[in-house]
């Protein structure tokens, strides 16, 4: 199976803040933001596997910014790193500037994907290979979480993670 570049699952959507996706405060709903993650990793995810996927897990989410009413919201997911059917997938959130239309970091999230079959059972994918150095820092990351996850869930002793290995010892 051929590895694929990170940017060959690149997923772009951009909304509009409407009142029903707000809040007393004029502000988003983070439950809205999450689904709208959802959607476009999902989009990432399958273009990367060219299979059905599933949310497996949201790993962060990070609401740095709030987003309000009439903003535009560009959303851009990227497969970061592929494992044996799972994928991690990074989804950036930016909030365009009304006045100059530049493009303005809001929030961030981290889901990991499974590639299923028609039974719905677990399928290899394709492999992730990093071209840029932002592609090559992620991919490098998601081992990390991977393995961290791992850990916490008791899956995983600490000394079998060579990534993690140097904090637990």
């Amino acid at each position: 199976m051929e590895s694929k570049t990170p940017a060959e699952s690149l997923a772009e959507s951009t909304k509009l803040v409407l009142p029903n996706d707000t809040n007393t405060l004029g502000n988003l709903f983070g439950g809205r933001l999450l689904a709208w993650m959802d959607e476009i990793a999902f989009v990432s995810a399958n273009r990367h596997s060219k299979r059905v996927a599933v949310t497996a897990s949201v790993n962060n989410v990070s609401f740095n910014k709030s987003i309000k009413l009439g903003d535009t919201v560009t959303l851009k997911a990227m497969v970061s790193r592929a494992f044996t059917s799972s994928m991690e997938v990074i989804i950036d959130v930016f909030v365009e500037d009304r006045s100059s239309s530049e493009q303005i970091s809001s929030n961030q999230a981290i889901f990991t994907f499974v590639a299923v079959d028609q039974n719905g059972l677990p399928i290899e994918i394709p492999q992730i290979n990093p071209v840029t150095d932002e592609d090559k820092k992620r991919y490098a990351a998601a081992l990390r979480r991977k393995q961290l996850s791992l850990i916490l869930a008791g899956k995983m002793d600490p000394f079998n993670a060579g990534e993690l290995k140097a904090l637990f010892e």
